[in-house]
Parts: structure tokens; C-alpha cells; sequence
């Protein structure tokens, strides 16, 4: 696999850092936070009409531009680094499960055009992503069950459910509203929504069965991923940016030994969480059997990554880093929730070790 950015990724990745600087300044990411919605329809729809950016990965058949994981990488990166407002997750992840299912292709070009805000919905009361945990149930063409943390399900106009059927856990999707029931939930991530959805009786149809709900949640953990690299990055950057205009005793706090020691820590988790999205992306893209354990490892490693720096970002930043006007705690509280949206860290590790062999865990997402 290739490991290397290319010439038209660097300038993919330039085009991307102008927007988002331009849509998402810090101030624009504080008005969204407070609204119902959570981001910008003006923007959602210039990401989708100038940018292309809902339909990248989506295959030219259904409307979409035919790239892979890589330029997504991309796109994730620099949303992270912006603390992006939007449901681009969600319908990323969506797109995902109706590509890799056997049905429902016909729902793709809503999401590559960016008509259509879509989700997926795994996650019950417990809180776990593990397919095996599911205990909704879809039965004479209806879905009866709850789904907790689903990805901007208040809004979404395209609800993709995980439940059990004939052939174990499918995905099942829900274009008629009616009969489905939407929570806001109160995050501490206010800059990424979440919903609880009750299913009593909605009408649905199987568009895809459990290879469809793993590639997924796969390609969701890889997004995910890379999108902690964006923010771990921007907190590495801003650390070393105010190390070196901050002073104490009438020298920069950047040229103390230790300060550089906790600076030089942060660059190598930076670093190796950069290795891990590039070898899960190119994964995704040319060795799909290395997926699972390449999308583990990236999240794991990332998720703990992006916590770290953002921490770190606080601290060093001194009193000024715990206040509400700094954007240091955007950061955290992103990388805080982050850890947890498609499984912990420990989780991520046990599928790894699972699918080494080295376990008897479940290898499912």
C-alpha cells in the first residue's frame, strides 16, 4: 500500500484549511454550538455545490466523484483542525453502509448531492457499537427498538438502523419520519449533536446485511480517526505557537527545557497517529481484509492521541487555557467525546487483539 501524500491531496488539503478557516472561525463554531440545528445550511450546501465534499467517495454511478478514504482523510483532517460544525460524519457513514450493503443504492445520490442529511444508528442503552449488542428487531417490514448517540439523528433526513432480521444484524433505512420518535441529547461535546430515536412500528427496508454494518462502522472509525488527527494537530500547533510569544522571567516559556520535553511528546503523538490514519485509509482503499485491524489500531491510537494533546494543550497554555474565550477547551471537549463515539480505546484494542489471534474476544466492530 501506498503510504504517501500525493500532489493533488496537498492541494485538496490547502483548498479545504482556506474554506474551513473562512466558514469556521472560532466565533462561528460558538453561534452553531448554541443552535438547535448544529451548523450552517448555507455551508452544508457550498461543502456539497463548490467543494464536492458529501459525494467524494461515493461512486460516479450514484452520483458521487469516485475517490477513496485517502482524499476523505483528508477532508476529516481538516475539519478536525477547524472543529467543524456539520453532519458530515453521520452522512459519510451513512453512504458507507448503503455502498457496501446489497440494496438501497438508489438512496446514494440524495447524500452526494447533499440534499440528504443521513445517519447510522447502532448504539442502544448500553452505549456499545458492538453489532452484537443490537436488540432492535425489524419484522414484517417494521423496526421496533431505541437507538442512544446516533449522530445528528434530530436532523437527519435519511435514518439507517442497525437491527436484528432473518440474517442477523442488518441495516435497515427509514425514509418516512413517521412513527419515529427524536431526542436531542445534552453532550458535553456541544459542537457535535446527538440523538435518541424510538422505533415503534416504522416502516423500513433491508438495504444491507452485517458486512454492510462492519464495513461501516470501519470506515466511520478510520473518519473519526483522522478527524482526531486534524484537532491534535491544531492543539500541537497552537501549544508551540504561545510557547514561543508567552513569557516568564524574560524568556519564552518555550525555551525551558521541560516545556520542549512535553512540546517534543506532543509532536511524536501527532506524528504517529498521522502514520496510522494514512496506513487505515490506504487500507480502506486497496486491502479491505486489513481494514478491521487497521481501523482499530487508528482509533485506538488516535482517540488517546487527540485527548493527550488537547490536555496538554490546556496546561501549557496556563490560566488562560481553562477559560470559555480560549478555543483550547473546544478541543478537549471534542477529543473527550471523540473517545468514546464508536467504541473506547480499550474496546478498539480487544478487537485488535481478537483479530491477531491472541484473544477469544469478539472481533466485531
Amino acid at each position: 500500500m501506498k503510504l504517501v501524500v500525493t500532489e493533488e491531496q496537498r492541494e485538496l488539503r490547502d483548498a479545504l484549511r482556506r474554506f474551513f478557516a473562512d466558514r469556521s472561525p472560532g466565533a462561528e463554531v460558538r453561534r452553531l454550538m448554541e443552535t438547535a440545528e448544529g451548523h450552517d445550511p448555507k455551508v452544508w450546501r457550498q461543502m456539497a455545490e463548490q467543494l464536492g465534499l458529501q459525494g467524494l467517495a461515493i461512486a460516479e454511478e450514484h452520483g458521487g466523484a469516485g475517490f477513496g478514504m485517502r482524499e476523505l482523510a483528508v477532508v476529516f483532517e481538516e475539519m478536525g483542525r477547524a472543529v467543524v460544525c456539520a453532519p458530515f460524519l453521520a452522512t459519510i457513514t451513512a453512504a458507507a453502509a448503503l455502498e457496501a450493503g446489497d440494496g438501497g443504492h438508489d438512496l446514494l445520490p440524495g447524500l452526494a448531492d447533499g440534499s440528504v442529511i443521513g445517519t447510522l444508528a447502532v448504539a442502544e442503552d448500553g452505549g456499545s457499537w458492538d453489532p452484537a449488542s443490537v436488540r432492535a428487531t425489524f419484522e414484517d417490514g417494521v423496526l421496533r427498538g431505541t437507538k442512544n448517540f446516533v449522530l445528528d439523528g434530530h436532523i437527519a433526513g435519511l435514518v439507517l438502523v442497525a437491527a436484528r432480521g432473518e440474517d442477523g444484524v442488518g441495516v435497515y433505512a427509514v425514509e418516512d419520519a413517521a412513527g419515529l420518535v427524536r431526542h436531542a441529547l445534552p453532550t458535553l461535546d456541544q459542537t457535535r449533536k446527538l440523538a435518541r430515536i424510538e422505533l415503534d412500528g416504522v416502516a423500513a427496508r433491508r438495504v444491507g446485511g452485517p458486512e454492510a454494518l462492519a464495513r461501516a462502522l470501519d470506515v466511520a472509525a478510520v473518519a473519526l480517526a483522522a478527524e482526531q488527527l486534524g484537532g491534535a494537530q491544531r492543539t500541537l500547533d497552537m501549544t508551540v505557537e504561545y510557547a514561543k510569544v508567552r513569557h516568564q522571567f524574560g524568556r519564552p516559556i518555550g525555551s525551558f527545557q521541560a516545556v520542549k520535553h512535553r512540546c517534543a511528546d506532543m509532536f511524536v503523538l501527532v506524528e504517529s497517529a498521522r502514520s496510522a490514519v494514512l496506513n487505515a485509509a490506504a487500507a480502506a482503499d486497496e486491502s479491505p481484509d486489513e481494514l478491521p485491524a487497521a481501523a482499530a489500531l487508528a482509533q485506538a491510537y488516535c482517540s488517546e492521541a487527540f485527548f493527550h494533546t488537547a490536555g496538554e494543550a490546556i496546561q501549557l497554555h496556563g490560566g488562560i487555557g481553562f477559560t470559555w474565550e480560549h478555543d483550547a477547551h473546544l478541543y478537549f471537549k471534542r477529543a473527550r467525546s471523540s473517545r468514546e463515539l464508536f467504541g473506547s480505546p480499550d474496546r478498539h484494542r480487544e478487537r485488535l487483539a481478537a483479530l491477531a489471534g491472541l484473544t477469544g474476544a469478539a472481533a466485531a466492530p
